[in-house]
């Protein structure tokens, strides 16, 4: 990557500095040229690597362990990194940390000591099971149901559109323990695979492919003590979670835009139209000059929003909101004139650009779709 000064940014230290340089190193090496046609043995084969190379440390993070945090700027810059890499590779990273969010902030300590130790040396695959067919960005109309059996729960409903569906080995699960109406009747579950009455309904296929399933939950039962947090916590704990893993989304967008940025330079200096080369085109420069922008721009938001999260703002939706949807809309544009400046290249499968334009749609929908994140501005603006 040519450009690496917003690294001098004050939003950063040394340490993320030295973790980013570190990074970019070590993707080079061991993830370069990943097999993607068969998904769920690519998104296993990444998962051990992040593993072996002691990344999902970041991911995976106990808080009352003494100096251990979630510290946003440090999985920012490892998204962001591992997307101009490869996506699923960002991919793998990221749901081992929103797999496994709710148990660092708000699990038992036995919960804790169970779960993370698997989740960081990649022994067990983490998945945030919060969508339902009826309720995707609006979290207080869930329906799955957890119905208290003395020392159980029983669980009876759908969740879809869970990614890592199918191959993880446990689901931190959001389900209506009817405490009061709406929002506040929601609780949080760690529901392991291997239960009776969970299964795999249906396995979903994207554009650009991932592990994606449809969950059923038919009287799973659970014991009580897979409860996070209290009865009625869910809503409370989702949120957190996406607060936390939210500008992390703008970042995997960022990871995508530079790289496509990469690819267009090395075209554009490369590649000869009448009998010069295509920079020499002032059309040409100007978009590039626009590409150049957006990123920058994309990248001020992001790692605001990161910072003043590691700076210790209890919650951070609007400055998240902004860089999600800013930089999602914003990568999705840069990727389009990368497209357009390779010309038939771009939209040949196989080619990395091509695949960047798959890669990106998906983020302006998950986590908060473009215009819930337009709502939460707007609410934050007037409030």
């Amino acid at each position: 990557m040519a450009d690496k000064t917003y690294l001098d940014w004050p939003f950063f230290e040394d340490r993320h500095r030295e973790l980013a340089a570190k990074l970019d190193d070590w993707a080079a090496a061991n993830i370069k040229g990943i097999d993607h046609e068969d998904v769920d043995a690519a998104c296993r084969d990444l998962v051990a690597r992040l593993a072996s190379g002691d990344w999902l440390r970041h991911a995976a993070v106990d808080p009352d362990d003494a100096g251990s945090k979630l510290d946003v700027r440090s999985l920012c810059l490892i998204r962001e990194t591992l997307a101009r890499h490869d996506g699923l590779a960002d991919f793998s990273f990221a749901m081992q940390g929103l797999g496994s969010g709710a148990i660092s902030l708000f699990g038992t300590t036995d919960q804790k000591d169970n779960w993370l130790p698997k989740v960081r040396s990649g022994k067990a695959i983490a998945a945030f099971a919060l969508t339902e067919p009826q309720s995707g960005s609006d979290v207080a109309n869930i329906a799955l149901e957890a119905k208290r059996e003395g020392d159980d729960f029983v669980l009876n409903g759908e969740k879809t559109w869970i990614s890592n569906g199918g191959i993880a080995d446990f689901y931190c699960v959001f389900a209506r323990t009817g405490e009061a109406p709406g929002a506040k009747g929601l609780s949080a579950f760690i529901v392991p695979a291997d239960l009776p009455g969970f299964e795999i309904a249906e396995r979903l296929h994207t554009i650009s492919p991932h592990p994606l399933a449809r969950l059923k939950f038919t009287g799973c039962r659970i014991p009580a003590f897979a409860l996070m947090g209290k009865g009625g916590d869910g809503f409370k704990i989702a949120m957190s979670v996406l607060d936390v893993f939210r500008s992390t989304v703008a970042a995997a967008a960022l990871g995508f835009a530079r790289r496509a940025l990469d690819e267009t330079v090395t075209r554009v200096q490369e590649r000869e139209l009448f009998g010069a080369p295509l920079f020499d085109l002032q059309m040409v420069q100007g978009h590039v000059a626009d590409m150049a922008l957006d990123i920058d721009a994309s990248a001020l938001l992001v790692y605001r929003a990161a910072w003043l999260k590691d700076s210790g703002a209890a919650r951070v939706s609007r400055e998240a909101a902004m860089a999600k949807l800013y930089s999602t809309d914003h990568a999705q544009t840069v990727i389009d004139k990368a497209v357009q400046i390779h010309g038939g290249d771009g939209v040949r499968s196989g080619h990395i650009v091509e695949s960047l334009y798959r890669e990106i749609r998906a983020l302006r929908i998950y986590e908060g779709a473009s215009d819930v994140q337009k709502i939460i501005i707007a609410r934050q603006t007037l409030a």
